[in-house]
C-alpha cells in the first residue's frame, strides 16, 4: 500500500518540470499582456529561465499560445466552481460569478486582445463553465429575476464586454480594481434587471 502511494505521487523531477512550465506560462501571460509582440526571449527573461528552456517546453510560439489558452480555460472553470452558480438566488450567483471572473482578468483580457488567442480552437468550444453560466441565466429568467427580453446568450456577450471594460478602466484610467468591479456589477444589475 505504501509503495503504491509512493508510485502515484509525482516525482521531484516531474514536480520541478511542472513548476517551470507553469512559471513560463504565468510569465508569458504577464509579458504578452503588456506587450503582445514580446518575444520568447522576453518571456524567458520574465520567467527567470533561459530561452532554450522555454523552447524545450514550447518549441514554437503557437505551442505557448495554446498553453496560455488552456490555462485561461482552466482558470475560468475554477472561477466558475468557486462562484457556485447553482446555489442561491440567481442574481447573487451572477454577482459571485462576475466577481470571480474579474479576478482572472490578466489571462482573459489577454485572450480578448490577442487575435491568435481569441481564434484558438479550444476557445471556440462550449465548456462546462459556459453551460453553467447559461443555466444560471435561464434559471434567473424563469424565476423572474432577469429581464425576459434579454436572451441568455446576449447577457453572456454583454457580461464579457463589461468585464473587459472594467479591466481596461482599472488598467488605463487609474481607478482601483474595487471601483472598476463595483461599476461593472452596477452596470450588470441595470442591464439584467426586470423592468419595473
Amino acid at each position: 500500500m505504501h509503495m503504491a502511494q509512493k508510485q502515484a505521487e509525482p516525482s521531484t523531477e516531474s514536480r520541478a518540470r511542472a513548476r517551470t512550465r507553469n512559471a513560463i506560462i504565468d510569465a508569458a501571460i504577464a509579458t504578452l499582456r503588456e506587450n503582445p509582440a514580446a518575444s520568447l526571449g522576453d518571456v524567458a527573461a520574465a520567467a527567470g529561465v533561459g530561452r532554450t528552456t522555454v523552447h524545450r517546453y514550447f518549441p514554437e510560439r503557437a505551442d505557448l499560445l495554446n498553453a496560455i489558452g488552456a490555462r485561461v480555460l482552466e482558470q475560468i472553470q475554477l472561477a466558475t466552481e468557486r462562484a457556485r452558480p447553482h446555489d442561491g438566488p440567481a442574481p447573487a450567483a451572477l454577482d459571485r460569478l462576475c466577481q470571480e471572473y474579474f479576478e482572472v482578468g490578466d489571462g482573459l483580457s489577454l485572450m480578448f486582445e490577442n487575435p491568435q488567442l481569441i481564434a484558438w480552437e479550444g476557445w471556440q468550444e462550449e465548456t462546462p463553465a459556459d453551460r453553467a453560466l447559461l443555466d444560471l441565466l435561464r434559471r434567473g429568467r424563469r424565476a423572474g429575476a432577469f429581464d425576459p427580453e434579454m436572451s441568455p446568450e446576449w447577457i453572456v456577450q454583454a457580461l464579457w464586454a463589461l468585464l473587459f471594460a472594467a479591466w481596461s478602466h482599472a488598467r488605463e484610467d487609474g481607478v482601483t480594481r474595487h471601483t472598476a468591479l463595483t461599476m461593472c456589477l452596477r452596470s450588470l444589475h441595470k442591464m439584467v434587471a426586470t423592468a419595473p
